[in-house]
């Protein structure tokens, strides 16, 4: 079951991961929220991390 976090006006998000591949060809892990399930959502918060709410409500992870 993927991980959602539920934010102060109500809306519920889920948390996925896509790994990207930078200009100078450098592979990164993104982490982001969508409103619906998709490919390569995960199941728990990544460790070392901890989900956050920006101004507009919208979860973000931070590090911890």
């Amino acid at each position: 079951m993927a991980y959602t976090h539920t934010n102060s006006k109500g809306n519920t998000y889920i948390l996925h991961s896509r790994e990207t591949t930078l200009k100078n060809g450098r592979k990164q892990t993104i982490y982001f929220f969508a409103k619906e399930e998709k490919e390569g959502a995960l199941n728990a918060v990544p460790n070392g991390y901890e989900v956050a709410e920006s101004r507009n409500g919208l979860p973000v992870l931070k590090k911890a």
